[in-house]
């Protein structure tokens, strides 16, 4: 059973100077990688991710919001281990007058920062129970999360995260969603949505989560299997899926799409839902990208708001 303890404080917990001296070191992303996961490398873009490095427009329009925003510290004990760990999540709830479906939110490479705290809160303004655990909970020199992480040096953010035990992801999202899923405000369904490196880790963990109703893949690659070079969806892991699977893609992103024909063929011979979409000119990171106002690319705008418009879409008809 997990044992929760719930902090209501509305103050982000990731301190945002910090945050932004780290990320500014990962704009290229180019070798921060689970290289011992079995996961397509997906932290070498360059295009989008620099918009990361300074994001006050998420922080203030978090800041902002009228929704019920928690802090909250999920409590499991691991397999095999002796001690219970603690995963740090971000929940907003949604004002609405019936039981909400819940949206698990899985952040980028750069781990819990302003924007992903922000767009746990835009799902909430939608209708749903959203949150997002820092998975990097506990890995800090001060047993802390991303912030504490982020003072461990420049590129302390991308090894932690490229260092995070595949099993050990999955349990704090099962914990984290087994939490949410009792909630007395919610309604039994859960979907999950990840982005970047969570886009990845949403395809994963909708192979190890048989009672989700969706997963949502925001320009992340499946499950993949063989050397490194010559890599293929693994079908022993995709045929665990039971949900359907939405793809949300960047045009100018090759290195997530050229994993996209295997994966839709590999998909189809498993008879399993798969839907991805391409957005015109957008490039990795698109949601993000597409909120920042300091963005150069408009393509990146109209792909966020049009993925947006699907997302909800879709999200209504769970």
């Amino acid at each position: 059973m997990h044992h929760l303890v719930i902090n209501h404080r509305r103050l982000s917990v990731v301190n945002t100077l910090l945050l932004a001296v780290t990320l500014a070191t990962f704009s290229g992303c180019a070798a921060v990688h689970q290289g011992h996961s079995n996961l397509q490398p997906d932290h070498n873009h360059s295009d989008s991710t620099t918009a990361a490095e300074s994001q006050d427009w998420a922080k203030q329009r978090l800041a902002k919001s009228p929704r019920h925003q928690e802090w909250v510290k999920v409590k499991y004990k691991p397999a095999n281990a002796s001690t219970e760990r603690e995963v740090n999540a971000f929940v907003v709830y949604p004002e609405v007058k019936t039981k909400a479906t819940a949206v698990l939110v899985i952040h980028e490479i750069f781990g819990l920062s302003d924007w992903a705290q922000s767009l746990t809160d835009q799902l909430s303004e939608a209708g749903y129970i959203a949150i997002a655990p820092d998975l990097l909970s506990g890995m800090g020199p001060n047993k802390g999360g991303t912030s504490d992480v982020a003072t461990a040096g420049s590129n302390a953010i991308g090894t932690a995260i490229r260092d995070l035990p595949p099993d050990q992801i999955t349990a704090d999202l099962n914990a984290v969603a087994d939490y949410v899923s009792a909630r007395p405000s919610a309604n039994g369904k859960l979907a999950v949505a990840g982005f970047c490196w969570g886009g990845g880790e949403s395809f994963r963990f909708a192979t190890n989560r048989p009672n989700l109703k969706a997963a949502f893949v925001f320009y992340g690659a499946p499950p993949m299997t063989g050397p490194q070079g010559n890599q293929v969806p693994d079908r022993a892991a995709l045929a665990r899926i039971s949900c359907p699977v939405y793809g949300f893609y960047a045009e100018n992103d090759m290195r997530i799409n050229a994993t996209l024909p295997s994966t839709i063929e590999a998909m189809k011979a498993l008879n399993k839902i798969y839907e991805p979409v391409t957005y015109p000119g957008a490039g990795h990171g698109f949601m993000r990208a597409g909120e920042d106002p300091n963005d150069k690319n408009p393509a990146n705008k109209k792909a966020r708001e049009d993925a947006w418009k699907r997302w909800r879409e879709i999200l209504n008809r769970l």
